[in-house]
C-alpha cells in the first residue's frame, strides 16, 4: 500500500484527499499516455527550474510518482498532481514514468491541483486566486470553506480573490512578477491603478513606497479645488511621484514661498533627508 505524507500548514494534505481506499493502482506508464489536467490551476512554469529538475530526473529518475486518473479517452491518463515532473521527464528524454492511479471526479481533481501547488508554493498569486474562484464558482464552496480546506485565513482568501478585480494589464504584471501581490492588494479598487502599477515598475517602488504614493494621490478634495497655478501643481506631482510623499509648494506673487513635505513617520523624514544629501 502506498502512503502519502501530508505537509504541515495546510488544511488538508494529499493523504486526506487521496484516502487509502481511492488508490486504484501503482505502476509505470508511457509518458505519451499522460495528458494535462484541464483543472490544473498552474498555467506557467519557470523554464530554468524546469531544466534543473530535468537534469535531476535524468540523473536520479522520478522519486515521487505522478498522481493520475483515468481519462476515458484512448486509455490515456489525466494528471492530477505532478505535471511539472511530467514536463521535466519529457525534457530528460524518459519514455516511462511511475504513476499512481486514483479515483477522482472533477471537483477532486481541482482540489488536488490546488493543494499540491499551494504546498509547494508553485502558483503565482493570480493562479492561486483563480483556483479559489473555481472552487467557489464551479463547486459551490464559500470563502470560509476554501479557507478551511486550504489551511489559510479567510482574509487571505478574500484578498486573493480581490486581486482578480484588477484590470487585465495589472493582472498580467502580477503573473509576470513585475509587481508583487503586496503591491496588487494596494491597487485594488483604485481608478488609476494601471498608472500607479506602471510607476511601481519603472521606479522600482517598494510596497511601503507604493502605499505612500497612493496616500499622496488621495489628497482631500478641498485641497484639489484650490486656485493654484497648473505649473505649480505639475511640480508638486513630479516631486510626489519621485519620493512617494505628499508635497505642497506655496508660491507667492513676489516669487518667494516655501516647499512643505508632509511626512507621517520617521522613515519618510529620513528618505527626504537622504534625497537632499544625494543631490547636494
Amino acid at each position: 500500500m502506498i502512503s502519502f505524507k501530508s505537509k504541515k500548514g495546510l488544511g488538508r494534505g494529499l493523504s486526506s484527499l487521496i484516502g487509502e481506499g481511492r488508490v486504484s493502482s501503482s505502476k509505470k506508464a508511457n509518458i505519451s499516455d499522460l495528458r494535462r489536467n484541464k483543472y490544473q490551476p498552474r498555467k506557467r512554469f519557470d523554464q530554468i527550474s524546469l531544466n534543473e529538475l530535468a537534469v535531476s530526473i535524468k540523473s536520479r529518475g522520478i522519486i515521487q510518482p505522478i498522481i493520475v486518473r483515468d481519462s476515458n479517452e484512448d486509455s490515456k491518463y489525466e494528471i492530477i498532481a505532478g505535471e511539472r515532473r511530467w514536463l521535466a521527464a519529457q525534457k530528460a528524454g524518459l519514455h516511462e514514468v511511475p504513476i499512481v492511479v486514483i479515483e477522482a471526479d472533477d471537483k477532486k481533481a481541482l482540489e488536488f491541483g490546488i493543494v499540491e501547488n499551494v504546498q509547494r508554493h508553485d502558483l503565482n498569486a493570480i493562479e492561486e486566486a483563480e483556483g479559489y474562484k473555481r472552487l467557489i464558482d464551479e463547486f459551490s464552496y464559500d470563502q470560509e470553506q476554501v479557507a478551511k480546506f486550504i489551511g489559510k485565513s479567510r482574509s487571505h482568501i478574500a484578498n486573493s480573490l480581490r486581486m482578480l478585480t484588477l484590470p487585465s494589464e495589472v493582472v498580467e504584471f502580477v503573473k509576470d512578477n513585475k509587481i508583487s501581490p503586496g503591491h496588487a492588494k494596494i491597487l485594488v479598487g483604485l481608478e488609476n491603478c494601471l498608472l500607479i502599477s506602471k510607476k511601481i515598475i519603472s521606479k522600482k517602488l517598494s510596497v511601503r513606497q507604493t502605499e505612500n504614493l497612493v496616500r499622496a494621490y488621495k489628497i482631500p478634495s478641498k485641497q484639489l479645488l484650490r486656485n493654484k497655478d497648473p505649473n505649480i501643481r505639475i511640480l508638486e506631482q513630479n516631486l510626489m511621484e519621485k519620493i512617494g510623499i505628499n508635497v505642497e509648494i506655496k508660491h507667492k506673487k513676489n516669487n518667494n514661498g516655501s516647499i512643505i513635505f508632509n511626512y507621517k513617520e520617521l522613515g519618510q523624514l529620513n528618505r527626504i533627508i537622504e534625497s537632499i544629501k544625494k543631490s547636494y
